[in-house]
This record gives structure tokens, sequence and C-alpha cells, in this order.
């Protein structure tokens, strides 16, 4: 490299102002002793904008418009949603109740009934007392003297004429000889008699071996009795026949004799009940009663009829009413004055979401079902409201995500057996009929997973048409502040919390402010802050204070951050050991102390890490080692490709840029993402490139455009708290500091403690919009502006940094053209 000319200085520089370093929330500002003084904070504060979507999406009703509500969790989502639903609660359209009942034409397809809001309930008490009505006084009316005598009288004129059937066929056989008689299992049949004693056919052989009966006679005989057989046969079926027409006349005068008491119950209903599908159930069930009488004659019937009772019941599914079919199965009832109903699912599994079908089991292990175990589930329960879901479970749950699009798209509700539906088993042949419902479904969930669905799915587009964002800060104005103290005193009363005095208040607000990541926002993260309100609380009456005061809520913040930083100190303590190698003094080329933010989701700290630059000749150009290493995720390899296109516009209008450097962070071992660093790595190449030491007490965070703007970054509150943290503990020198964005300067939320390092002195800040103005910063030599003739002032930085790059490139073209 050519000798260079004397360098010129740079300085002094800007630095932040200790006013701009902490935002403080000024008591004096509260007319309020406590907040036990404030009216409870009501509605929602810090989320117009979801507002207006949420109000939109529960109001239009149509096709679609359901509503998928995204945004951090934590931003108060759930409570504000419930809130507004019940605002607007009266302009819902009620929902009409819903039952099932037996279908007897269909047994397999169990029969919807819709009646009006809280009419299925007393339809259902009205149809257990109309059965258990009927169950008591049939019976009486079967005992009762005049039916005991109208059916006698059946009985004796159908027994005299089957009497005097027989009688006659009698005396026809006792004429030839023959007789009717029992032989055992054989039943009644004709026999000859001999010697004045019915004789079977089989024991004729016997006759005539013992030479009673001579073989003619016996032929005769036998063939005499197989007439006799076929005429008797003739007359069974006559008695039969008889027989039948009896039981037909005996259940012509049951029918008779219960009708009047089936019409008048059944009327009854009919005329309470006057509503669609109603009357023609009543009336099929008037048809079932008056065919199924032997339901109502219980022990009445004898010992052979329970059995037989019994068996049937083994066979069927294990009811102990036998009326079961005559009864009401409301899978969705009202009270007269319920409003328009808000659920909130917190376990939507497929049986909770949509419902099922029980199984019964007969005494063999058979599982069977009916109607009467059809079971309703939250959606069907929210119809004519509001169901609000978490969208995660819905698209996790086995089965509710495709049964949920099913029923938001053709508006009707299918109820089945969750083992049918989710695993394709043999179970339950019923088929519910479906049930028409009018819902809106509300879903809960990241944003991220809203795009997704919205890419992916196609019919998520057109089912959820209102999306609501809520955000996770909200405008810091003198309203917001009071709506904080208003908040405060809401948690106190539902969580039965110490008061807190103004002091208190503000180091909450304050705490808002941090969270927020502006000194002009505030967080809406509600959880967040009635958590640091719970815990001040709790140290307050640790101490024996009724009143929650500023150091309360300072040491909750402060064990909360213990709880939590074990690696963060861990990281600290390898830092202070030199094991992680970082410098707080002195000055190196090619070597700048970069920050970055380790993120553990629960808890987020800054750290220093060293960046080196390294470069020589070569057509490489900048090698990104972590890339190199699989360390390094697509915004860092975006931010080293910048790089080079800084370089090209600042060095290379004249000449070609060749080089070859390598970035590399020292003792990263996790990978590296984002961009923050970029400026820190043009600086450690400047450094080289111009043989100028960087100051190691100063630290940088800044990513670059290819312009040599300083862009602004995240995280610079524990980035530069991290890095006064190792400085202080290897000892403060009064020049230590960090370089950020001139556009992170209202972020600026430092601890108490760092802006009092600031305001004496100890540690320094410097905002800076430029290359050149961190680079000179960092040098304390001028960056160098560019002459008329293209090339850079003498002795400025960026004249250092242009004349090795045509050292470079002349001697890589000289190597080059060298014979081998």
């Amino acid at each position: 490299m050519a000798t260079p000319g004397p360098l010129k200085t740079a300085g002094p520089f800007r630095e932040v102002l200790p006013e701009q370093l902490r935002w403080r929330c000024e008591p004096s500002q509260f007319e309020f002793e406590t907040t036990a003084d404030l009216k409870p904070l009501e509605g929602i504060i810090g989320q117009e904008r979801a507002l207006k979507s949420l109000k939109i999406g529960v109001e239009l009703y149509g096709p679609g418009f359901n509503i998928f509500v995204c945004g951090l969790s934590g931003t108060g989502r759930a409570t504000t949603i419930k809130q507004l639903l019940e605002r607007i609660r009266p302009q819902c359209e009620p929902a009409p109740d819903r039952c099932y009942v037996h279908d007897f034409h269909r047994p397999e397809q169990p029969r919807l009934l819709t009646l009006p809001r809280a009419r299925a309930n007393p339809f259902r008490k009205d149809m257990d007392r109309a059965i258990d009505f009927l169950a008591t006084r049939i019976p009486q009316l079967f005992e009762d003297e005049k039916f005991q005598a109208a059916r006698g009288r059946i009985l004796e004129r159908y027994g005299a004429r089957e009497k005097e059937m027989l009688e006659d066929f009698s005396e026809k056989l006792k004429k030839d000889h023959f007789a009717l008689a029992e032989l055992g299992g054989a039943g009644t049949t004709v026999v000859p008699v001999v010697a004045g004693q019915p004789v079977p056919l089989e024991k004729l052989d016997e006759l005539v071996a013992g030479g009673q009966v001579d073989p003619a006679q016996a032929r005769q005989l036998s063939e005499r009795q197989e007439q006799l057989q076929k005429q008797f046969v003739v007359l069974y079926r006559k008695t039969l026949a008889l027989q039948r027409a009896m039981n037909l006349e005996l259940e012509l005068l049951e029918r008779e004799t219960a009708s009047v008491l089936v019409d008048s119950v059944i009327e009854d209903l009919k005329e309470k009940y006057p509503h669609q599908g109603v009357a023609e159930h009543l009336e099929a069930v008037r048809s079932s009663l008056l065919e199924n009488l032997s339901l109502f004659k219980g022990k009445a019937e004898g010992e052979e009829a329970e059995a037989a009772r019994l068996l049937l019941r083994s066979q069927a599914p294990a009811k102990e009413d036998p009326f079961w079919t005559y009864r009401v199965n409301v899978v969705l009832g009202h009270e007269s004055e319920d409003g328009c109903p808000v659920i909130l699912e917190t376990l939507p599994t497929y049986v909770n979401l949509f419902g099922t079908i029980e199984r019964t089991y007969t005494v063999r292990g058979v599982a069977q079902s009916d109607f009467t175990d059809i079971r309703a589930g939250s959606l069907l329960q929210a119809d004519g409201g509001y169901l609000v879901i978490n969208a995660m479970d819905a698209l996790t749950e086995p089965g509710v995500w495709k049964a949920l699009k099913r029923t938001l798209i053709y508006g009707k509700l299918e109820i089945q057996s969750a083992a049918d539906w989710l695993f394709h088993v043999a179970g339950t042949a019923l088929k519910p009929e479906p049930i028409p419902v009018n819902i809106k479904i509300i879903l809960i969930g990241e944003t991220y997973l809203y795009d997704l669905l919205y890419a992916y799915e196609d019919d998520f587009k057109k089912i959820f048409k209102v999306k609501a964002d809520f955000d996770s800060q909200m405008n810091r104005t003198p309203e917001a502040v009071r709506e904080y103290a208003a908040l405060l005193r809401k948690l106190c009363d539902e969580d039965k919390l110490c008061p807190f005095d103004k002091e208190a208040v503000a180091a909450v607000v304050e705490y808002g402010v941090r969270r927020g990541g502006r000194q002009d926002k505030l967080s809406t993260r509600f959880s967040e802050i009635a958590d640091l309100a719970r815990e001040a609380c709790y140290w307050a009456r640790q101490e024996g204070s009724r009143t929650t005061r500023r150091g309360h809520v300072d040491r909750a913040i402060a064990e909360r951050i213990e709880r939590h930083n074990l690696i963060e100190s861990k990281i600290q303590e390898m830092i202070e050991k030199g094991v992680v190698l970082i410098d707080t003094s002195g000055a190196r080329v090619g070597q700048v102390n970069g920050l970055s933010v380790y993120d553990l989701g629960s808890y987020a700290f800054g750290k220093p890490v060293r960046i080196t630059a390294s470069t020589a000749m070569g057509r490489q150009g900048i090698i990104n080692i972590e890339r190199e290493a699989n360390l390094s995720g697509r915004l860092h390899d975006k931010g080293v490709a910048i790089l080079s296109g800084y370089l090209r516009q600042k060095f290379a209008q004249s000449k070609p840029l060749s080089l070859a450097a390598s970035v590399c962070f020292e003792q990263s071992y996790s990978g590296v993402d984002g961009d923050s660093a970029s400026s820190t790595e043009i600086y450690a190449l400047l450094s080289s490139l111009a043989d100028l030491p960087i100051r190691q007490e100063i630290a940088v965070t800044g990513s670059v455009n290819q312009k040599g703007d300083i862009q602004a970054i995240g995280g610079v509150n524990y980035k530069i708290e991290g890095f006064y943290d190792v400085c202080k503990a290897k000892g403060l020198t009064n020049t230590q500091g960090v370089i950020l964005p001139i556009e992170n300067v209202p972020d600026l939320m430092l601890r108490p403690e760092v802006v009092e390092a600031v305001k004496a002195g100890r540690f320094h800040l410097y905002p800076v919009a430029t290359v050149d103005e961190g680079i000179e910063i960092l040098t304390a030599v001028k960056a160098g502006d560019r002459q008329p003739d293209g090339s850079f002032e003498e002795g400025t930085v960026y004249a250092r940094v242009d004349a090795r790059l045509r050292e470079l490139a002349e001697g890589l073209k000289d190597y080059e053209a060298r014979p081998y």
C-alpha cells in the first residue's frame, strides 16, 4: 500500500440528548392520589381499527361474513370480542328451538322438529306427561267391568263356535271308531279306537302281531286315519282363522276403548303446539300408540308375555323405558328471556363443536343408537349468535376444520357419531335430519395463520370475509395514559389488588411505553400489563403495604427479569472471564463490536459480538463466513450482499472492484440473521482496507443501504443496555458508547441506570444517519468527500480505501499478466 499522507481528524460528534434517552411519565399530571379514586375502565382501548372490523363483521349478515381475528396474543382479543358482542346482542335474530323425535316410518333417520323459541322444553315435558298419563289410564280402561264384559262376550262367542266345530268333528270320528288324542310332541292328532282305547298308528303292528287285529283291518284303519287326519287339518285351519278373527275383534275393541283417551290427549297437544311438523308427528304417535296397546298391559299379560318382552329388550337398545319411541330429545332449547348466545369454545374438539350420537349396548355387547342418543355441540348452542374458537385448535383437532367448512358453506349442521366421522368405522346407522344453522364464527389466530389459510385454502376466503387485526401498540396520548390508569383500577377491582399510587401508575405507563417500542407508543398487550400489576401488588403485600408504589413496580420488573435471564447471565459471565472475547478499550484494524439481540420468546436481551473483516487481492468479492458454515439467515445474507453494492457505488466507478474479503461473527455458533449488523460489517471492511484502527470502546448497530444511509433496526434498547453491562463489568472509562441509527432515537426507553450514566458522561450514544458519520466516530478520521476529479480528500478514510482498492486492482492485473 502506498505511503499515506497525514490524517484529517474528525469531531466533535453529535450525541443523544439526555431528555431523549427515556420518556418519563410525570405523576403530577394525574388528578388522583391512588387508583381507588378512579372509575374502572369501560370498553376497549387502543383497538379502534379492530373494533370497526368486528362491528361490520357481526352486524353484516351475508354469506361468508364470518370473522378472523388476528394479532399478537395478550392484546385483549377475546375480551374485546366478548364485550362487543354483548353490546350488540339485541340486534341478533333469535334462533328457534330444535328437537329430534322418532320417525316411525324410517327409524334410522330421526326427524327434526323446529319449534318457536322456548317451546321445545315445554313440548318435551308435555309429551312425557301425556305418555305417563296414558300408561296409567289405559290399563285402567282395560280392567274396567264394561270393557271386560265386552271382551268376555267376544271370547264366549268365538269359544262356542270353536267348541261346536270340534264337537261335530269328534262325533264324526266316534262313528268311524276314531278319536282325537294328545300324543306328546306330536300335538293333537286322529287315532283309531280299538277295544274302546285310542291306539297310535305305530302300535297297530304290535296288535296285529298279538292277534288282536287282523292285517286287513289294520290297513283299513291306517287308510281311514290318513283321510280323517286331512279333514282335521282343514278343521284346525278353520279354528286358527277363527282365533285370528277373534284377536282382530279384540284389538278393535281395545282400539275403540283406548282411542277416546288417546285422541283426546293427541288433540290437546296439537292444539297447544300448532307448529309445522308437530301435527304430523303427533298423528304418527297416535297411530303407533293404537297399534301397540300391548305396551300398556304390563303384568296383566302374564309371565309368558313378560318373558317375551325381556327377550325383545335384550335384542333392542338397552332402554328401560318401553315408551322411548314417543319421547322428545331436545338438542337446542331456550328460555324465554335468553338473548343472543355468545359462546367461547375453549376445547373445540369434534364432539364439543358438532355434537355426537352416543352408543348404548345390549346385554350381548352390541352397540346401538337411536334418536334419544343424539347430543348437540356448541355450534348448535350458538345458533343465531356467535361462536368464538381458537384458529390453531380448529385446524389441529381431528376432523374439525373440514366439518366446520362444510357447515358454513351449506348452512346445515349434520350430527354424526364421532367415531364414524373421524375413523370411518362401522358404527351407528343413524342419519339424523340436518339442522339449518345461522351462526357467526369468530376465529382467533395469528396473522401468519390467516395469510397461510388465505393463500392455500380455497374455501377460506369464501367463508371468512372479515379480518379484524389487533395492534400490539397504540399512540401515547394523554387520554391513553388516563385509560391506562383506569385499566389498573379495573384490574384492582377484578383481582382484588392493592390500589396504585401516582408514582406506581407512572411506572406502569413507562413500562407500557418500553414494551410499545417507541416513546410515542403504548403497548396494548394488556395481559403483560395485568401480570405486572399483580406481581407489583404481591411485593407490596409482602412489605405490608396497602398501596402499590413505584418501588414495588420496579421490583416486579426486576424479579421477572431475574426469573428469565439465566442464559444472559451465563453469557455475561463468559465475557467477564474472557471466554467470549470482547474488547472495551483500545483500537484494532478490521475489528468492530457489533450488537445482537437474543430473543428467547419469554425474554429478550442484547449482548456485543466481535465482528472481524480481512481483505486481500482476488476476485471472490465479499465472503460471508456465516453463510459458508450454514449459520446465516436470509436477511443476513441480503445485508452482506448490500455491502458489495455499497463498495461498488462508492469506489468502483472508475476501476473494477477486485478484492477478496471475508466477514465473520466471531465465536458465534448458533446462527445469525437480520441485517442490523450490516453497517458494522462495512466499518470493519473500511478499517481493513484503510488500515485504520477502530475504537473498541464503541459498539455499533444499524443496517445500511447501497447508498450508505444508516437505517433503523429493532431491539435498540436491549443492545445499548447489553453493551453498557459489559462495559460496566470491565470498568467504565468515560469514552465507551454505542453508535445507533438516528431514526432509532425516538425508540429509546433505557433503564434509569443507563440514563444516569449517559447524563454523567460515563457512557455515550452517537446517533448517525450515514456511514460517513459512523466511520469518523470509530476512527477519529474524517470520512472524506469526493473531489470534482472523482478522487477523495487526502488524509481521509475514503482516500485510503480508494487507494488500497486501486492498488489491489492493479496488482491483480499485473499478477495475472505474468508469464508462468
